[in-house]
């Protein structure tokens, strides 16, 4: 396994991670849980993605049972939690957004439903516009320094709000976000590649990818829509709105591309969702790439991704622009 610090930190974690959004609570049950846990731990993974959201804080009760009973040493592996929409399946208003009630609460139910004593990452899941950056750093910097959290950051925030966190943190001596979590693929590039480039030189800012198979339309598995239309993913109780999260506004233009990328994964001789992750690995400011998986052998297959990324000649990553853009 490839490892990576963590934006201008010290902190190493693995280049490949594992995540519980979508498969833990909805779909996997705590054995299941525990087979792929084990399985990207056996890998060299030691890194691990949650959010007090997920399954409404189901996704953090079975990763915490998982890990007590495998029994890995805490210091050999990270887990990460994130705030904002709160666990509760209808919210009050303490009990989500960004106030320093509810991270403060928050992180104490996350540390709870984990079984561990702190989170070596804490994101902001989202920006709050109804909270003061001010309350927002004090808080995270408070966490930090009672040992609960050891490096925070944020999630799906624009590189402005970052700035703004990052300078106010500067300003007053206290710790600042230092990492970002956002979707990054194929079919999704401007922010990390556009938007966050000042970010990555000017304050070393990390990033842990989410999404990097397009929530699985890049997984090889939907080679047209009637072969899309047919898997029951997009239609599990609760989820049904990753099917147009995951094809957006132009199922027809994302359909297009799916298909020459195959037809190019094809050629090479490389699984799509194997060059997929590759091509995101192939980023120097991405820090991690978070997986996700229902079964030990899709986790398998996308392990290759370390592989393939050796092959990603030049000409391969023409091919796949000019495939993206229609040519």
């Amino acid at each position: 396994m490839e490892y990576r610090a963590l934006g201008r930190t010290g902190l190493k974690i693995s280049a490949l991670s594992f995540g519980a959004w979508i498969t833990f609570g909805s779909q996997l049950k705590i054995n299941e849980v525990k087979d792929l846990l084990s399985c990207a731990y056996d890998f060299g993974v030691n890194f691990f993605d949650n959010a007090e959201s997920y399954s409404n804080g189901a996704a953090e009760e079975l990763m915490g049972q998982a890990f007590a009973e495998l029994g890995y040493p805490r210091d050999s592996w990270c887990v990460s939690s994130k705030v904002f929409f709160g666990s509760a399946k209808d919210p009050k208003p303490t009990q989500k957004g960004l106030s320093r009630k509810h991270i403060h609460d928050a992180c104490n139910q996350s540390l709870v439903r984990l079984k561990v004593d702190y989170l070596d990452m804490y994101f902001c899941h989202r920006p709050d516009p109804e909270t003061p950056v001010s309350e927002i750093c004090w808080t995270m910097h408070q966490l930090i320094m009672t040992g609960k959290v050891l490096y925070w950051g944020t999630s799906e925030w624009s590189a402005k709000e970052i700035m703004s966190a990052h300078d106010y943190a500067n300003k007053h001596n206290l710790i600042g976000p230092q990492m970002e979590q956002p979707q990054y693929n194929l079919l999704h590039r401007e922010r990390v590649e556009r938007e966050y480039l000042p970010l990555y030189e000017n304050i070393g800012l990390g990033t842990t990818i989410w999404s990097p198979l397009a929530s699985g339309i890049l997984s090889g598995k939907y080679r047209s829509r009637e072969a899309f239309a047919k898997t029951n993913r997009f239609s599990l109780p609760g989820l049904e709105w990753l099917q147009k999260f995951a094809l957006g506004e132009q199922p027809e233009q994302k359909f297009g591309q799916i298909k020459r990328l195959n037809h190019i994964s094809d050629a090479a001789g490389i699984p799509l969702s194997q060059l997929a992750l590759a091509w995101c690995l192939r980023n120097p400011n991405v820090s991690s790439v978070i997986l996700g998986a229902s079964n030990r052998k899709q986790l398998e297959e996308n392990f290759g991704a370390l592989d393939a990324r050796k092959k990603l000649t030049d000409n391969l990553l023409s091919e796949l622009e000019l495939a993206l853009i229609g040519l």
